[in-house]
């Protein structure tokens, strides 16, 4: 059984909310990878996570970069385990991944994306009858988030 945590996002941008997870699941000790959609969102976010905080430092890479089973925070397209991460962080998914695996999956969708919305949905029941372990988290105003259940 995994453990899947749903974030929907309704106060900030994936951007903006998927570093400060990283950075917590890094600081519990937890390696990761970050699963994309596609090329381009994935050569966007490995920018972004080398220039979001001008006085911070967030490990990570892509296959491009080599060495990735020394990578704490993995990015690709595909579901893969290179780094042998516990948590696969799912970003913009479309379907039902295979999550095998990982002990924990976070699933980051954008509450304003109706489409977004509809397949984290599929995904939940999917889950749900495959019997893995489901919590749902809101984003509150702050930009903090609540498990609501």
């Amino acid at each position: 059984m995994v453990e899947i945590g749903f974030y929907h996002l309704t106060r900030s941008r994936i951007e903006d909310a998927l570093p400060r997870l990283l950075e917590k699941a890094l600081s519990l000790g937890h390696r990761m990878v970050v699963r994309v959609a596609d090329a381009e969102r994935l050569e966007s976010l490995n920018r972004h996570l080398w220039t979001y905080d001008p006085h911070g430092f967030l490990p990570h890479g892509v296959r491009a970069d080599g060495f990735p089973e020394r990578q704490p925070v993995f990015l690709s397209t595909e579901i893969e385990n290179p780094n042998r991460a516990d948590v696969l962080v799912l970003v913009g998914e479309t379907g039902v991944p295979e999550i095998e695996g990982f002990a924990r999956v976070v699933d980051l969708f954008d509450g304003d994306d109706r489409e977004a919305v509809e397949a984290a949905r599929a995904r939940w029941r999917a889950w749900q009858r495959a019997g893995h372990a489901l919590a749902y988290y809101q984003q509150e105003d702050s930009g903090a988030w609540r498990r609501a259940r």
